[in-house]
């Protein structure tokens, strides 16, 4: 990531500066909107600064529609305009919504001390501040102090922003009647960003905080410069500069939070407050939970932000919407595709015409129809919008597919006395996470070809016959493995595959209006898809918080839950699953040995051999959420 994602959010969050002579558009907004810049005081004394965007006609009231963002509220001065007229958001310009951007406590240009993920407070006194206190205070002075407005407010925003979104829908300021938090931070312990079942996913943590939350003494116009890497090679980088404990030092004390993680390498109380879900009861206004089947940052967020609010605050108005894509990409113009896959129309601008306008539009002003589908949902491999009454969808069923000798994939059990596929796990060789050489971590992975990774001799395929009918997967897969290792720790990264036939071809080339994500004429005919992958750190098999050494060679069981997935397997195709002990430099190498890996030496990665068993007594299967039609 680095330097260009905080310049990806940007784009995403409409920060860059703009021209009165841009385009038609940014010119309807100088002629219709005035910006005002102030600073809103909270309950403590911090003020705010807040960059609010009204319409000039007053013949109507107007609601409001805000984003609160640790990435800048950016550009600063009442004659420098975001672009806001940039790809659906110009639709809320033409509805007349006053549009505010917030740079959060201690960031930018805002008073206060930032805290990463600050935990929400349910017990707060009148004098206590978190997220959510910020946000009521916020909305209080907006509908008391800017005229014009209806006294409806709505939130929304994506990533970090979409955690800001989560925290203001529990301010329970009146005046908040819509939230639609999208890919939101909600546990970065767990499935978000910066560790996966407690695998560090090293090259998000380490390429965004060296151009994040860097200490300035007071508010600031003009972000952290960022690090000089040596080499453009990201495996060539994480692989030299070694163990963790080396990317502390290049961090140094500047990043407090950077060692509050290695402080808490278990999932103890540090990390279960920062845990949006705990808190996620009695949430009032109209939620609308949004993200991407593909993801990289944040597909855990909106999937789980959605489940804990059903679960947890039943009588909540809460939708959701996943469609085919990566992290932000329904802000886009572009849905068409991501790399290689395509998805047969622009499912961003369906997204943006079809649920989040309206819904906006009809808890804010009033307008349309309350009819949005309680999970609207894009399947791949079909390549269909599904509006469906629940999710997972009530005909899902758990079915496992075994993993059988010789490489086979099955719905039966295998029936082998003893057998077991043994492949050689060496951190100083870890699996690559992609294929090729790449800078920065690539938004393409998580649709991948696989090719590359079953051709080495440490990643284990199994493949089925092909399919005689679709098979459809509608929720959460579960990785199910019975494995051992001759060491007492081992990383499992189980990856679901959909395999195209050998004669697979588009109809036409992929477009490539979106500058993001490269077109190719790439050779389709046996594409293998990654449809979903996950990594399992070993030692936490049975417990997060209390890990557990695994005993040389003895075979112990391997289970755990993967984002959910929505993807039709066609007629015609092969289902498959990899699995193997690395995923580099996507996630920190295990050195194999049970030990606190922040603290570990380069003298500790040792090699391991690691079996997954696939015999009648020891079935290793992934149990996968079929659809039944």
């Amino acid at each position: 990531m680095r330097k260009w994602l905080l310049l990806a959010y940007a784009v995403l969050f409409l920060i860059p500066v703009v021209t009165k002579a841009v385009n038609q558009d940014s010119l309807w907004m100088y002629e219709h909107y005035t910006k005002k810049e102030v600073y809103i005081p909270m309950r403590d004394g911090v003020k705010l600064f807040t960059s609010i965007y009204i319409p000039k006609d007053q013949s109507e009231k107007h609601p409001f529609l805000m984003t609160r963002t640790p990435y800048s509220a950016g550009p600063y001065g009442e004659n420098n305009y975001r672009t806001l007229y940039r790809n659906h958001y110009l639709q809320y310009l033409k509805e007349g919504y006053i549009m505010v951007i917030q740079d959060v406590r201690g960031c930018w240009m805002s008073e206060g001390t930032f805290v990463n993920v600050r935990p929400f407070n349910p017990n707060k006194t009148k004098k206590d501040i978190d997220e959510a206190s910020d946000t009521y205070d916020t909305v209080d002075w907006l509908v008391k102090n800017i005229a014009g407005n209806n006294g409806n407010l709505g939130i929304f925003g994506i990533s970090y922003p979409g955690f800001y979104s989560t925290m203001g829908a529990l301010s329970n300021h009146p005046a908040v009647k819509a939230v639609s938090p999208q890919a939101p931070v909600t546990d970065w312990f767990m499935g978000d960003d910066f560790h996966h079942n407690g695998a560090f996913f090293i090259s998000d943590g380490f390429s965004f905080y060296t151009v994040f939350d860097h200490p300035h003494p007071k508010p600031t116009q003009v972000g952290p410069p960022g690090y000089d890497y040596y080499t453009h090679d990201n495996y060539k980088f994480y692989l030299e500069t070694g163990p963790l404990k080396n990317f502390a030092k290049i961090i140094g004390d500047s990043v407090p939070f950077w060692h509050e993680m290695y402080a808490h390498p278990t999932y103890d109380d540090w990390w279960k407050a920062r845990n949006v879900r705990n808190f996620l009861t009695n949430v009032k206004p109209a939620m609308l939970e949004v993200g991407g089947l593909f993801d990289a940052e944040d597909c855990f967020g909106a999937w789980n932000t959605y489940k804990a609010i059903e679960q947890q605050s039943k009588s909540t108005n809460n939708r959701i919407v996943m469609g085919p894509w990566y992290h932000g990409q329904w802000a886009s113009n572009d849905g068409t595709h991501l790399g290689n896959v395509r998805f047969g129309s622009n499912t961003s601008e369906w997204y943006a015409n079809n649920v989040e306008i309206p819904f906006f539009n009809y808890y804010l002003k009033g307008k349309g129809q309350a009819d949005l589908a309680e999970a609207t949902i894009f399947f791949t491999g079909e390549n269909n919008w599904k509006k469906l009454p629940a999710w997972p969808p009530a005909a899902m069923q758990q079915k496992p597919v075994y993993l059988q000798p010789d490489g086979g994939l099955s719905f039966n059990k295998p029936t082998a006395a003893a057998s077991y596929t043994e492949y050689l796990s060496d951190p100083a060789k870890p699996v690559p996470y992609t294929d090729g050489v790449h800078h920065s971590r690539t938004i393409n992975y998580m649709t991948d070809d696989q090719r590359f990774a079953g051709r080495r001799p440490d990643v284990a395929v199994f493949e089925s016959a092909v399919l005689d009918n679709d098979v459809t997967l509608a929720g959460p897969v579960v990785a199910d493995l019975i494995a051992s290792t001759s060491t007492t720790d081992a990383d499992f990264v189980v990856k679901v595959i959909d395999v195209f036939p050998n004669d697979f071809k588009y109809e036409e080339d992929a477009p490539s209006e979106h500058r993001r994500v490269p077109s190719a004429t790439y050779p389709m005919g046996g594409y293998q898809m990654l449809v979903r992958g996950e990594i399992m750190r070993g030692k936490f098999r049975n417990s997060f918080e209390k890990p557990e050494a695994f005993v040389p060679n003895q075979p112990a069981a391997v289970k755990f839950t993967m984002p959910d997935v929505a993807h039709t397997f066609k007629k015609g195709h092969r289902i498959m699953i990899q699995v193997q002990s690395s995923w580099f430099p996507l996630v920190d190498r295990n050195p194999q040995q049970f030990l606190d890996i922040y603290k570990a030496d380069a003298k500790d990665f040792i090699k391991a051999n690691i079996r997954i068993y696939h015999d009648a007594q020891h079935p290793s299967s992934v149990i996968l959420p079929v659809l039944n039609n």
